[in-house]
Order: C-alpha cells, then structure tokens, then sequence
C-alpha cells in the first residue's frame, strides 16, 4: 500500500527544484515531523528514505528537526554528566 500526494506544479516552479528533489524534502518533512511526534521510530524512518539511523538523524537535523528530546530533569541531567566528565579529562 503507498499513498500518492499531489502537489501543484506551482510549488516545483516557487522551490526552484526538479521532481525528484522536491519530492524527497517533502517526505523528509513528513517523516521528521512523525518522528517529533513520536509516531514513528527513528527505524521506520531510515528504512522508508533507505538510509541508516545516523544518516535519518542527519537529515532530520540538517531539514531543522530536533533529534533528541529530553525533558527537563533528564535535560540537567545529562549537563551535570558532561561537566562532571570534561572535568576529569586529562588536561594537556
């Protein structure tokens, strides 16, 4: 099963890209929002654009999607550990 969307030709001539390219920004836009929404998994994501997890995460970040969601407490967390970490690196 797939699900086609029209787009009006308008929209290729405005975003000045050919078919293929304006299709694929459009799909990574749909999915990224999915994913933000939690909807679909980072998985389904690179299996559909036929890319690895990293790669799904790159275009999600590079197209303005936030890849990690924290909430507040994991959030100053996360940033106590970092600090905690660099402060015990080696120093040169």
């Amino acid at each position: 099963m797939s699900v086609t969307v029209v787009f009006p030709e308008a929209l290729l001539v405005a975003s000045r890209e050919d078919r293929a390219t304006f299709a694929r920004r459009a799909m990574i836009a749909t999915l990224g929002q999915l994913y933000q929404e939690g909807k679909i998994s980072s998985g389904i994501g690179a299996g559909i654009l036929g890319c690895d997890r990293w790669e799904f995460y790159r275009l999600l970040t590079d197209h303005g999607f936030a890849v990690i969601d924290y909430a507040a407490d994991e959030e100053e967390l996360e940033a106590a550990t970092s600090r905690t970490l660099a402060e015990n690196l080696p120093r040169r």
